[in-house]
This record gives C-alpha cells, sequence and structure tokens, in this order.
C-alpha cells in the first residue's frame, strides 16, 4: 500500500474510534433513571457500611465481660439493744443476800458474769462472798451492749463483847447502832442503809434486853404540819427495818421530830442531808 491510501486508511480508523467512544445521546427519561440507580446504588453502599459497621460492634461486645463486684457485707438493720441492771442492797455485810434485778430490750443473747445466760428480764437472789461487779452483756441482730451493778460486802464486824445491858453506855451504843439517812422528800430506806439497819439489829440481838426510841427527823423546808408527818414515816421505816432483821418491835418506840431539831444550821445540801435521818438511842 502506497503512503497516501495507508494516510487515508488510518483516518478512517481513528474516526471510527472516536465514533464508537463518542457517548451516546440519551433522552430524559433515561437520565431520570440513571439519577434514581446511582441513588439506590448509593443508599446500598451506605446500608452495607452500616451493617459491616455493627458486625464489628457485635464482635467486639461478644468479648467477655468482666465479673460484677461483689455484693457489700450484711450490715445490722436491727434495734440496738439497750440494758440496766440493779443490785438491792448496794452494800452487805457477810453473808447477807442480794436482789439483782435486769432488763433488756431487743436482745437475743443475755448472760451475767459468774451467772450465766438468763432471760431478757427478771430478778435473781445471789449472796457474795466478797464485794462483786455483776456484768450484764446483751446482743442481738443490732449490736450488743452492756450494763454492771456493784455489790459492796463489808467485812464480817468483830464480836460484840459479853457486855451486859446495864454496862452499855450511851457512847458504847451509838458505837455499835448507827443512824440512817434519807434522800429529799422521801422515807424509803435507801440502799446504803440497808447494810446499816443489819448491823444495828446485829448489836441490838445481842442485847435482846435494850429498849430504842427511834426519833425521825427532816431538813428545815417544808411546813412544820408536814415535816411532822414526813419525820413520822421515816422513823417507821427504820423500825421496819430492824424488825425485818429481827428485833422484837416491842422494844422499839418512834417519835417524830419534825424540822423542830437540826443536826446542821447551814442552808444548803450538805447540812440539810444531815438533818434528814432516823436516829437510835437507849429508850431508859
Amino acid at each position: 500500500m502506497d503512503g497516501r491510501r495507508k494516510f487515508f486508511f488510518c483516518s478512517a480508523l481513528v474516526k471510527s474510534q472516536m465514533a464508537r467512544e463518542r457517548p451516546k445521546k440519551i433522552t430524559p427519561k433515561e437520565e431520570t433513571v440513571q439519577i434514581v440507580s446511582r441513588g439506590l446504588l448509593h443508599r446500598r453502599s451506605l446500608t452495607l457500611a452500616a451493617g459491616m459497621a455493627a458486625l464489628f460492634v457485635v464482635a467486639g461486645c461478644s468479648k467477655k465481660a468482666a465479673p460484677p463486684p461483689p455484693p457489700p457485707p450484711i450490715t445490722n438493720n436491727g434495734p440496738a439493744p439497750t440494758a440496766t441492771i440493779t443490785a438491792t442492797p448496794g452494800v452487805i455485810n457477810a453473808g447477807g443476800t442480794v436482789i439483782l434485778s435486769w432488763r433488756t430490750t431487743d436482745a437475743s443473747d443475755v448472760s451475767i458474769d459468774g451467772i450465766g445466760a438468763v432471760p431478757s428480764a427478771g430478778t435473781r437472789t445471789v449472796q457474795p462472798t466478797e464485794s462483786t461487779n455483776y456484768h450484764l452483756v446483751a446482743k442481738g441482730s443490732g449490736g450488743s451492749t452492756d450494763a454492771t451493778a456493784r455489790v459492796t460486802v463489808n467485812a464480817a464486824p468483830a464480836p460484840v463483847s459479853n457486855l451486859s445491858e446495864s454496862d452499855v453506855t450511851d457512847s458504847t451504843f451509838h458505837q455499835n447502832v448507827k443512824d440512817v439517812f434519807f434522800d429529799y422528800d422521801s422515807y424509803d430506806i435507801r440502799a446504803d442503809a440497808q447494810s446499816t439497819i443489819s448491823s444495828d439489829a446485829n448489836f441490838l440481838n445481842q442485847h435482846p434486853t435494850l429498849k430504842v426510841v427511834i426519833g425521825g427527823y427532816c431538813d428545815e423546808r417544808g411546813s412544820t404540819e408536814y415535816n411532822l408527818a414526813l419525820g413520822e414515816n421515816r422513823a417507821n421505816a427504820a423500825k421496819q427495818g430492824l424488825v425485818t432483821a429481827g428485833v422484837s418491835p416491842d422494844r422499839l418506840r418512834t417519835v417524830s421530830y419534825g424540822k423542830e431539831k437540826q443536826f446542821c444550821t447551814e442552808h444548803d445540801e450538805s447540812c440539810w442531808q444531815l438533818n434528814r435521818r432516823a436516829q437510835f438511842s437507849m429508850d431508859k
């Protein structure tokens, strides 16, 4: 093929190729279809990407989770127990007895040292041979508490000399028979006076012919009439204490002095306490 023919052949080949590559004109309807198709394709791509992301999240969540922390320890939610214990009398001579009284609330386990388990409330008679602390412990769902009552045991008194009644002087009598004292506006025998009356009765029982007058006294406060009645009640309470301890009531006489006779004339509590008493004297 000569050069001129070859040139025309190549030109025709190029034009044919260009004609094949030239984009074909499309109608508006076809263009709309293509746009919709591209939108659907885009949404499918987004859906696929979201699915892959969810797959990765699920895969990550499928890892074994850390175990939960242990539950907090069980705490005591019940009410706190309460406890009280008393000893009457609080002071005794050797060989004497004491009544213990106790009361607890919200306690399921109650015990007293030296006695053991006891009910939640009650009384018990004990005879300590030496001064003792009675320690009570009460336990319940709300915790524990304790209380203590002390009993003082006096040493046995020295034997009284074998004096005849005619040899007992006022001084000897008052050395062995002590007065008892009272709280304000009261004629109850106090716990600390119980041991005094016991010792007084011991001396009187060893001298059975001695007769005693018991005087009831009050401090200066209150009316004369009121204190005469209060003094009489105090003298009778002391008399009853001696009778309970074994002294014959025929040997005992009572009298009330009210506030008319004062052992102390100061105007304060320490002085008033000295005036609130039952005094024992020989009835001659």
